[in-house]
This record gives structure tokens, C-alpha cells and sequence, in this order.
């Protein structure tokens, strides 16, 4: 497959779409496995559309629910280090047993004030599900239940992840290229 360019960067294919889908498969057996009960799933966006729409087709446990939340921590191809909330759940989650549904995880600023807002919710439980994890930037103690896979810290695009707002269509995920 050919690098493409987005902005004034170029980028080539790092994880093909075959294998995200087999990620994504094996992902929802895990939680399946799980057996959390009546979980309500919480997809970050706008990273995890893609992410949440495939592993949600898969998941059958029972009574499962699906909402979202909009945060940002990202400015071109760097965290910024803040977490701005901009669009909040709209229902009681109270004493729910939480699943948040992320796209990608490396420094954990976004995981860390997600669930801060979640506690103060007081749900009953929570588990992190991400497709990717970069173990090398994660500064945070926050246990990370299901990862899709870990990658080494470089900036990735495509599958619902983005470089200043494009190339969330793309079908692969796309590294930067050196």
C-alpha cells in the first residue's frame, strides 16, 4: 500500500484494516468473556466512532447499552496536556457498571479525567477497552483492561483517528513517517 499525505505530512500503512478487524474480534470475545453485567458502553469521540461501531456488532452480553462523551487533549500531532469536556452523558449512570470504549491511549491525560467525571457519577464499576495503548507515553497508574494492541509512541492516523480533524476515513491506521 502506498503513503498518503494529509496536511503537510506523509504517512504509510501500519496496521492494515484485516488486522484491525481481527483486534476487534478478539476484543469483543474478551469483554464477552467478562461477563460484565449490564454494561453501558461509553464511546470518546470523536477518535472511537469506528472503533466503537465494529466492537459493538460483536458484543452479546445482555441488557448493553451504548453512549457517548466528547473530550480533547490534541493540537495537530501533540497532546496539549488539557482535557477540555465538551459533550457530556445525558442519562443517570449511577451504580452502572462502565465500559469506556477508546481509540488510542498514551498518556492517559483524557482516561484520567474521563473517569474523574465518571466517579463523581458514582457508577458502580469501571473498565477501560482501547485499541491501541502506547505503553511508552502512559503516565498514569489507571489499569487498562482490554487492549487492542500496544505500539510504540509514534503518531497515527486513520480509523476514526485524525491529524487536525482528516483522515478518520481512512480503513488502515497510518503511521507518520520519518
Amino acid at each position: 500500500m502506498k503513503p498518503i499525505t494529509l496536511h503537510n505530512k506523509t504517512f504509510e500503512v501500519f496496521i492494515p484494516e484485516t488486522e484491525i478487524a481481527a483486534i476487534v474480534h478478539s476484543m469483543a470475545h474478551n469483554i464477552n468473556n467478562a461477563r460484565i453485567k449490564d454494561p453501558l458502553f461509553i464511546s470518546v469521540l470523536n477518535g472511537s466512532f469506528m472503533f466503537s461501531s465494529d466492537i459493538m456488532k460483536k458484543i452479546t452480553l445482555p441488557n448493553t447499552e451504548i453512549s457517548f462523551v466528547k473530550l480533547s487533549s490534541y493540537s495537530g500531532t501533540q497532546t496539549t496536556g488539557e482535557v477540555s469536556k465538551l459533550i457530556g452523558l445525558g442519562q443517570d449512570i449511577r451504580n452502572r457498571n462502565i465500559i469506556i470504549l477508546e481509540d488510542i491511549i498514551d498518556t492517559g491525560i483524557t482516561l484520567e479525567k474521563i473517569i474523574s467525571l465518571l466517579e463523581k457519577e458514582e457508577v458502580a464499576d469501571i473498565k477501560v477497552a482501547t485499541l491501541l495503548f502506547k505503553p511508552e507515553a502512559y503516565t498514569k497508574e489507571i489499569p487498562i483492561d482490554f487492549i487492542g494492541k500496544s505500539i510504540p509512541n509514534d503518531f497515527v492516523v486513520g480509523y476514526g483517528l485524525d491529524y487536525d480533524e482528516i483522515g478518520r476515513n481512512l480503513p488502515h491506521i497510518f503511521k507518520l513517517k520519518n
